[in-house]
């Protein structure tokens, strides 16, 4: 391990990765209330409008891998401020798009700063401090990073229904700025050795998550193209395929699969994807059927968020304590089915459903979420070794961000599949919103027996049992 130009300042390095997190969760949430403002200036239905949120989802995902690999050889501090500079640069370019085609063009270009933005500083934080303080360190860099969820839902529905949704991207432009500052007076340039660069293997990999996302924009949008669905999955497949007979022959191949023989890794991995497939549609669909079916204003939708967030922050001190009592194995299998009950319960929303059922639910909601994705990434981080953090914790954030959009066209897929029926049985919008949600929550449920798995004493190191 090389640190080069070591600063005074690597007590604060927490709060870069703070900083990267809140940028990224403040786009993602301030978006989410304006898309039907965005859809209206752009003549757009609503409904079609979860491609700006996959097209950036997915190109997080394809340019991860490339974070470890650039990071290890140019420097943690110097790929970190050229990450924030081409993500403030894509929100720019968003501000100015004038339809779908250049906004999510933009949104790519956004995504790529992003892809190395938040897996470079969680990487430093990784160099920077032994596994006994990864709980308290994780669960503390999160807690600003989760005020861009208390901020963003208000705030993208105020300035849609009151000033522009262009003023939803150019906000990113301040804090971009102090973002590059604070990383090039605080974070060390962190190095490690690396290979030659796997072009051939990020090449197969990346074009089999193009075509099985491709398959499910497809199919959520309600093409009935079953032919070119399935020939994109099977095209998917044999990527993988090749990919993996490539990974079997090369040395240093881009995504070393041999990670996943790291039993709690491997845990942590797949619970976080199976589990973010039924959550990670929720914030996507809530909005848009408070808008849509209910005729709520994006200002109103948003606010009806705020108590999600902010409870989100307010359980985050105690997290480490009541992970150290029960235990990483009870706490996520039985967190996960809370989760699942909860998501059931939205189901029962109506337009007239009183204030405090909203917000007793949202603040549900967030507690248990807040406890789940801290207590999923820490565990899947609990045993590399200084060698495997680099690509562990690109492999947990390709998951992520795979999660993130798999779950969002999950979620699109199955409130168009209920919407075409209830088309048919003369139903209404608010119904097959209604049936999306009993659905995810039936998916949540299950994904529950994945941790199962673990082991009553895993993560002791980290709880400090």
């Amino acid at each position: 391990m090389i640190k080069e130009n070591s600063t005074a300042y690597e007590r604060y390095l927490p709060l870069v990765t703070a900083v990267a997190m809140f940028m990224q969760s403040l786009d993602g949430t301030i978006l989410n209330t304006s898309l039907p403002s965005i859809a209206a200036d752009m003549s757009y239905s609503p409904l079609e409008m979860q491609s700006v949120i996959v097209s950036y989802t997915l190109t997080l995902a394809l340019f991860i891998p490339l974070s470890g690999w650039l990071s290890d050889k140019f420097g943690t501090r110097k790929m970190f401020m050229f990450a924030v500079f081409l993500f403030t640069l894509g929100s720019l370019f968003c501000a100015l798009s004038v339809d779908l085609l250049t906004l999510n063009l933009s949104r790519i270009l956004q995504a790529i700063g992003a892809s190395m933005m938040v897996p470079i500083a969680r990487l430093a934080i990784l160099y920077q401090y032994p596994r006994s303080e990864l709980l308290k360190i994780m669960n503390y860099i999160t807690i600003p990073g989760l005020l861009g969820l208390v901020v963003g839902p208000s705030l993208g529905g105020f300035l849609s229904d009151n000033i522009s949704w262009h003023w939803i991207f150019l906000v990113n432009l301040p804090v971009g700025i102090i973002g590059i500052i604070l990383a090039y007076k605080i974070m060390p340039n962190y190095k490690n050795t690396v290979g030659k660069f796997d072009f051939l293997g990020l090449l197969y990999f990346s074009l089999a998550l193009v075509f099985i996302t491709l398959a499910m924009e497809i199919s959520s949008v309600g093409i009935n193209h079953y032919t070119l669905i399935l020939g994109l999955v099977f095209l998917a497949g044999l990527l993988f395929t090749l990919y993996y007979r490539h990974f079997k022959r090369t040395a240093k191949p881009i995504i070393d699969l041999n990670l996943f023989k790291i039993r709690t890794l491997r845990i942590g991995l797949i619970g976080s994807l199976i589990t973010r497939f039924g959550i990670s549609g929720l914030p996507f669909l809530l909005p848009l059927m408070m808008q849509v079916g209910f005729d709520f204003s994006a200002s109103k939708s948003g606010m009806m968020l705020l108590p999600s967030a902010l409870t989100t922050i307010a359980v985050k001190p105690w997290i480490p304590k009541l992970v150290k009592k029960f235990g990483y194995r009870t706490i996520l299998m039985s967190n996960t089915l809370f989760l699942a009950v909860i998501i059931f319960v939205f189901s029962f929303m109506e337009k007239d459903t009183p204030l405090m059922y909203y917000i007793l639910l949202m603040i549900a909601y967030g507690a248990f979420t807040s406890i789940q994705m801290t207590s999923m990434n820490t565990i899947s981080l609990s045993d590399l070794n200084d060698d495997q953090a680099s690509g562990g914790n690109s492999l947990l954030t390709i998951m992520q961000q795979l999660s993130v959009s798999f779950g969002i066209s999950i979620a699109a897929l199955i409130l168009a599949f209920y919407k075409d029926q209830m088309d048919f049985y003369h139903g209404d919008l608010v119904t097959a919103f209604h049936y999306t949600l009993i659905t995810l929550a039936v998916l949540t449920a299950l994904s529950s027996l994945t941790f199962t798995k673990l082991k009553r004493n895993d993560g002791e190191k980290l709880s400090g049992k």
